[in-house]
């Protein structure tokens, strides 16, 4: 079992943040959060894939960088704010991907999925293949 913490939600930024509270920015609260897992021996964070940069400079090379809203180069946003695709993420330290609505809201999820193994496969030929393979494509069941 891994135990992983939480940095900001992917549907806050910057401004709705101070709206409910925070006198920090997006990357120093991540950063903040970041630590303080570590501190309390979590095994990785669950952080937006723009922030998956700070988590993998301050986690270090095994520390799990989860992140959500994954959405194909053709996807929508939807709600989430801070979307990104798969290269995206790769490049900038995730561990794993979460895809959901782009599997489950597809006419064809066996085809949604194989497009997104494409751009991940894509991004990690791109890259150093060690260092930059995400470990999971995860598809969020819808029921």
């Amino acid at each position: 079992m891994k135990i992983l913490g939480v940095t900001v939600l992917t549907s806050l930024n910057g401004q709705n943040l101070g709206e409910i509270g925070y006198s920090v920015g997006v990357d120093t609260l991540v950063e903040r959060r970041v630590r303080q897992a570590l501190e309390s021996g979590a095994d990785g964070v669950v952080s937006s894939p723009h922030e998956a940069a700070i988590a993998r400079r301050v986690g270090g090379a095994d520390f799990l960088v989860v992140t959500p809203s994954i959405r194909p180069t053709s996807a929508s946003e939807d709600d989430q704010i801070c979307t990104a695709t798969p290269r995206y993420a790769i490049e900038n330290g995730a561990s794993h991907l979460v895809v959901g609505r782009p599997i489950t809201a597809s006419r064809d999820p066996c085809a949604a999925i194989q497009a997104i193994a494409s751009e991940i496969a894509d991004a990690v030929a791109l890259g150093d293949a060690a260092s930059s393979a995400p470990a999971a494509i995860v598809g969020v069941s819808s029921n």
